[in-house]
């Protein structure tokens, strides 16, 4: 682009193609600049290609220097990813059929569980497509006791680049079992719901979205009268609070595990970075500039768990795009001024060995927010995935703290008596396992 943007100087006069490579020289100047920054903030850095890398500006120039497509130096990586399909899902239509293709091929994957085993453990599952008021088809599930009054109502609030299946199947299925009718819907443009894959234009406008089919659920007429509860995991934790703060009666309390509601400030870009990275956002917002790393190598500790991560079969695994990087930026800032307004019932938990979200920060919203009931539970040597990539033990003592918390609070409305210990235990001891042993191969769980 310089060399078109030069050769307009050659007869004396610029020239149509010196006025059309004056954008891209701009953000290419632009793109330096962020990188010269970084190095600069990060200047102890023993590996400037690293430091560099660390940047969206500096990845993006790299990638055009280095037949590198998705910026990193570890080459295995990159062919590994490569040849992972889940990089061209741009659309909805191929998220849906890499989630039908893997269940055609991986049928020993408990990953849908057959509607025969949901009638034997008492449950109605069904899923669908809605349209909401922007027109888009949202995916909504539910998985609800099928022979009683449930205890309460869960809406789960799922993290980036996730959805409400996979995991997520089995965390549902762990609540209903306990007692809880479970919802949960695919935010636009994640998992099975419309939407350009891994792209959030406007933050508030996704939680709109989510208040919207939430509060359409919660008005039916089988969940009147009881308790509902929001369930935020990582961004969904933004989610949730987001949600509560946009009408505050609207729920009974909140149950939020390794939120992201801050960022910490050592980890905080400078004030200049982040005005190019604004500027950028407007030019190119759906760039896939941002470089990230492997949340499952870094988040769930049993190796084990860690490898059923890979089968997702339409998780977001691309580089964050440049303009979701700045919305969820945005919205820490948001809601760390915020902190203080929340004021619903309130359960956060977080693995204080977690390096994806700051455990720090949920201590900051348990100071801050002006709820009269929270509680903050911290687990020692814990990684982010509380609940879908610690040993077996640490989850059940973490499903033993919710659905606790759940119980004490939901038993109001929901006319029942809280359960003795042993009772408790023997509730857990049921619905853990469908946490526990989601996603295993029921054929060949021995190579898990």
């Amino acid at each position: 682009m310089f060399i078109e943007f030069m050769l307009g100087y050659q007869s004396g006069e610029p020239t149509t193609t010196t006025w059309m490579a004056i954008p891209r020289v701009l953000v290419l100047l632009s793109l330096v600049l962020v990188g010269a920054l970084v190095v600069l903030h990060h200047g102890k850095s023993s590996n400037w290609k690293t430091t560099l890398s660390s940047s969206p500006a500096g990845a993006w120039l790299m990638s055009q220097f280095e037949k590198d497509p998705v910026h990193t130096l570890n080459k295995t990586a990159v062919e590994k990813l490569a040849k992972d399909h889940r990089l061209n899902m741009d659309s909805v239509a191929a998220r849906r059929l890499s989630r039908a293709k893997f269940l055609e091929l991986h049928s020993e994957f408990d990953y849908n569980v057959p509607a025969q085993e949901d009638r034997e453990m008492k449950l109605n599952v069904s899923e669908k497509y809605v349209k909401n008021s922007r027109n888009l088809e949202i995916f909504v599930k539910s998985w609800v006791p099928a022979e009683r009054r449930p205890k309460g109502v869960i809406f789960i609030c799922h993290g980036y680049g996730d959805t409400i299946t996979f995991f997520n199947e089995g965390l549902a299925r762990a609540f209903a079992v306990a007692g809880y009718a479970v919802y949960g819907m695919d935010y636009p443009g994640f998992g099975l719901s419309e939407g350009l894959h891994g792209y959030i234009p406007n933050f508030d406008v996704l939680v709109n979205d989510v208040v919207e089919q939430y509060r359409s659920i919660k008005e039916r007429p089988e969940n009147k009268g009881l308790s509902c509860f929001l369930f935020g995991e990582s961004m969904g934790g933004a989610v949730a609070i987001k949600a509560h703060l946009k009408d505050p009666s609207l729920w009974d309390g909140a149950v939020l595990v390794a939120p992201m509601c801050k960022i910490a400030d050592t980890m905080y870009p400078p004030w200049l970075l982040v005005q190019i990275m604004i500027a950028l956002a407007h030019v190119i917002p759906k760039a896939k500039l941002v470089p990230h790393t492997d949340i499952a190598e870094i988040g769930f500790r049993d190796i084990a768990k860690r490898r059923r991560a890979a089968y997702n079969p339409v998780a977001y695994i691309g580089n964050p795009r440049l303009g979701t990087a700045l919305q969820l930026l945005q919205t820490t800032d948001f809601v760390e001024s915020k902190l203080a307004e929340v004021s619903l019932p309130l359960l956060v938990l977080h693995g204080a060995a977690d390096q994806v979200t700051d455990p720090s920060i949920s201590k900051l919203l348990h100071e801050r927010a002006k709820s009269k009931d929270k509680t903050i539970k911290l687990y020692d040597d814990a990684w982010h995935c509380l609940l879908q990539g610690e040993p077996d033990d640490v989850v059940e003592n973490v499903m033993m703290d919710i659905v606790t918390w759940l119980d004490a609070h939901a038993a109001p409305k929901g006319g029942f008596d809280q359960q003795n210990e042993t009772e408790l235990e023997d509730r857990i001891a049921m619905a853990a396992p469908h946490l526990i042993e989601f996603g295993k191969l029921n054929a060949v769980k021995e190579i898990l």
